[in-house]
């Protein structure tokens, strides 16, 4: 099932219009300095075009692109020394309100755009229902489509969550591919055992959980949903990192055990990742291991 949704998200939004459109701006905006680059920028090109369509979403992704795009070239030209993850949060964070401030403005614009999206979730949910018992009619029930069609409903109220967290990868993609091409560089993203953010932002978490646990309406519940979905997705990032760190790197036999644990145990190794990050934030387990090392030495 878990498979299913991602395979769904994936045809209801476009990922690499995400990557494309940072990609074009910055570009654009800091200029190109090696073939390679002109190249991709024209393969970005096509990505960003597409295949225009009459339904609605295709132009609200590629209108989050831009917006999202034009934050974060604004953001790297103010601090073009700052660390990539602050800028790319930040720029999501300044999407999200442009968006939200734009949809406020025209009263039902939100109900058209959360239509859009639960139909081609739901959409995509039946074709590929329609692929698997056309494949195998035996080996799934109708309580398993029915299932997966209540976590389609339910994927489709935390797309804001979902959609900022692809938009943290797809700026991630978009910025590393401009350094690598662009600078010949591959220091773009810093290593994942050194990943993490500011501390203070475990409240989001905390908040959101509260509003789930404890909200009194459907609003509140789902916005404390999407904030419990979005900072478990970085908190989830930053207990692998730590997981990392603390292994000392991640072999072939780490690898494929991870690969098949992802495969059969995803959601106990995600929860436990996510359980690492939480504490790393009050415990910094990473500075911890560094000073007893120094020490010893």
């Amino acid at each position: 099932i878990t498979f299913i949704l991602f395979v769904m998200l994936s045809l209801s939004i476009s990922a690499g219009v995400l990557v494309a459109f940072p990609f074009l701006a910055l570009m654009m905006v800091l200029g190109l300095r090696r073939v390679p680059a002109a190249v991709a920028a024209v393969f970005a090109v096509f990505v960003a075009v597409g295949v225009p369509a009459r339904g609605g979403i295709w132009y609200f992704e590629r209108g989050w692109a831009v917006v999202l795009a034009g934050c974060f070239v604004v953001l790297t030209m103010r601090w073009p020394r700052s660390r990539f993850f602050p800028r790319a949060l930040a720029a999501v964070a300044a999407t999200a309100a442009l968006v939200g401030l734009a949809l406020m403005i025209r009263p039902g614009s939100w109900a058209v755009v959360d239509w859009l999206i639960t139909e081609g979730l739901m959409r995509s949910a039946s074709l590929i229902a329609q692929g698997l018992i056309l494949s195998d009619p035996e080996a799934y029930t109708t309580a398993d489509l029915n299932t997966a069609y209540e976590l389609t409903m339910q994927l489709g109220g935390l797309f804001p969550a979902l959609l900022g967290l692809s938009s943290l990868a797809g700026l991630a993609v978009a910025w590393w591919a401009y350094v690598r091409l662009s600078a010949g560089s591959g220091l773009g993203l810093g290593p994942l055992r050194e990943f993490r953010f500011n501390d203070h932002l475990v409240w989001l978490f905390l908040i959101g959980l509260a509003l789930v646990l404890f909200g009194s309406g459907e609003g509140w519940t789902g916005g404390g949903g999407n904030a419990v979905v979005f900072m478990g997705g970085l908190y989830a990032m930053r207990g692998a990192g730590v997981l990392l760190f603390l292994s000392g790197g991640l072999t072939v036999f780490g690898f494929l055990f991870l690969v098949i644990g992802m495969l059969f145990l995803s959601p106990v190794l995600i929860s436990g990742a996510l359980l690492v990050g939480l504490g790393d934030t009050w415990l910094d387990l990473r500075s911890k291991t560094k000073a007893i090392a120094g020490s010893k030495s």
